[in-house]
């Protein structure tokens, strides 16, 4: 069911009050929850910290008051620190789930060291909405599509791209996505001289096919990560990716064979990996279609017996 309730005409100004947005928000959000008392199974996302208070929470405690199967759907690249340091704000909440389930091993392994036992089932890409196409050649057209969030490095990817264009000055950058980083990130980009760079904020999944399909090489410097679907819409679009290895990323994006991994935190090292893509691009188109061959098993043939398992408590 969806959850996303539009905030009333009247009150949309409270969008830019952070504290009055997330009570609102939380106001229209709780009554919708009354619906779950229809379903027999409840399938609930859920991010790390404040978000799994506001969110996850009370929808497993409805379903739980209501008898239903509650099914946790973790994903948030943060859960050690979330776990680690949150105590009772997320352990007793946590055993409201008749069952966890995170999309990696590494994340399975997070869960394991303190102490629950998970189910692993990756996420999912749509091949349907992705043209993929081998890249005749690789020219320097460098996209981001990550939220402008501290984590995700997205100033890394405007500082190596500062390096390349010196090297390339026809390169440009594409970055999609909002958050807090983008006034920063904006003034990064003028400093450092870079006119090749977009910024076209935040775009619609239905827009997003015809991003990938006008990148040659794809670029991620996150520091926390997880299984970023962002990785596999690129390898479903046939563009060759070039990412720090963070989290189960270094699983998802195996060096030299499905992609191209650096250190975090080092633009250096990143301007160096995108030069080294546009100066073999046979490699990359390799690097390209072993991606593409991969991204099968994120596909729904691929998981959907495994969530049906899930939902009726099968063991894994």
């Amino acid at each position: 069911m969806s959850i996303d309730v539009p905030f009333p005409r009247g009150l949309r100004w409270l969008r830019r009050v952070p504290f009055a947005r997330t009570l609102l928000n939380e106001a229209l959000y709780v009554p919708r929850l009354w619906r779950l008392r229809q379903v027999d199974v409840v399938h609930v996302f859920s991010a790390s910290y404040w978000s799994f208070l506001l969110a996850p929470v009370p929808a497993m405690l409805l379903a739980r008051l209501w008898g239903k199967r509650v099914v946790l759907n973790y994903h948030s690249g943060e859960a050690d620190d979330h776990l680690a340091r949150w105590g009772r704000l997320v352990h007793p909440w946590l055993r409201l789930a008749h069952s966890i389930v995170v999309p990696s091993h590494y994340l399975a392994e997070v869960f394991e060291r303190h102490g629950y036992a998970v189910r692993v089932v990756p996420n999912v890409v749509d091949l349907g909405r992705f043209f993929y196409r081998d890249r005749a050649e690789i020219r320097p057209r460098f996209l981001s599509t990550r939220n402008l969030e501290p984590h995700y490095r997205v100033d890394v990817v405007i500082e190596a791209f500062a390096l390349v264009r010196a090297r390339c000055p026809e390169a440009t950058l594409t970055v999609v996505g909002d958050g807090s980083e983008k006034p920063r990130l904006r003034a990064l980009a003028a400093e450092r001289g870079a006119e090749g760079i977009r910024f076209l904020g935040a775009v619609e999944p239905s827009g997003m096919p015809d991003v990938y399909d006008g990148a040659d090489v794809f670029l991620n410097a996150s520091v926390v990560d997880n299984q970023p679907v962002s990785v596999l819409e690129a390898f479903a679009a046939g563009v060759p990716v070039v990412s720090t290895s963070t989290g189960d990323l270094a699983a998802l994006v195996r060096d030299g064979e499905t992609g191209v991994l650096v250190p975090a935190d080092d633009p250096a090292a990143m301007a160096k990996a995108m030069l080294h893509v546009l100066e073999l691009p046979e490699r990359a188109r390799a690097l390209a279609r072993a991606a593409r061959e991969d991204v099968q098993r994120f596909t729904w043939p691929r998981v959907r017996e495994a969530w049906a398992r899930v939902y009726d408590g099968t063991p894994a």
